[in-house]
């Protein structure tokens, strides 16, 4: 048997995504069986992230500076804008290093099931950074879910009278998909967005 304390952290660490108690408890005899060449050094990073942890005032993105690096990166295009839910969104597409621009964090997506109005979201402060202009195109990356679409169509609709391109990321058959084993609704997609070859 573990000690409180040794419990206490496999059952906070099993309330982070993607471990169960099982694997909390691994990471935790991991940790205890490398204290000073894994445990020290991720509890002075954690320290150091919680003392200098902030919210981009520009964007929403979460950084130790504010604005973040991305808003503070003068080679960004200040001209593109892409529009995202959530900050691990932002993160999964600015790894891909093909989006040039800079991003807006909307904190969600509508929802009438959960509540999810309008006013909880980020939706006037992008309005705002539009209506400032010097944006020339605003990218819609919401996630293919009905929420995400719906919010999608909102935002289209709140940005239709500035004079901006606005675009929507592309959905369909991923790449390596087999079309047997998609479902309807991606096919229905990718049949609806097709494009002429060549």
């Amino acid at each position: 048997m573990a000690s409180q304390e040794i419990d206490a952290l496999a059952q906070a660490l099993s309330r982070l995504p993607g471990l169960g108690p099982r694997s909390a408890r691994r990471v935790v005899l991991h940790l205890m069986k490398k204290r000073e060449t894994v445990l020290q050094p991720l509890l002075r990073a954690l320290e150091m992230v919680e003392e200098r942890l902030k919210t981009c005032e520009t964007c929403g993105n979460i950084d130790t500076t504010n604005p973040c690096g991305i808003c503070a990166d003068s080679r960004r295009d200040t001209r593109a804008l892409c529009v995202v839910e959530d900050v691990s969104d932002l993160w999964a597409l600015d790894r891909t290093r093909l989006f040039p621009g800079k991003f807006h964090v909307l904190g969600g997506r509508l929802s009438a099931l959960d509540g999810v109005r309008p006013e909880d979201l980020h939706i006037d402060a992008l309005v705002a950074r539009v209506a400032a202009g010097g944006i020339d195109e605003v990218v819609l990356a919401m996630n293919a879910t009905l929420e995400g679409q719906t919010t999608a169509h909102y935002l289209a609709e709140r940005l239709e009278s500035y004079p901006i391109r606005l675009t929507q990321l592309a959905h369909g058959v991923p790449v390596g998909g087999e079309l047997d084993y998609l479902d309807e609704g991606t096919l229905a997609q990718a049949l609806r967005a097709r494009r002429p070859v060549g």
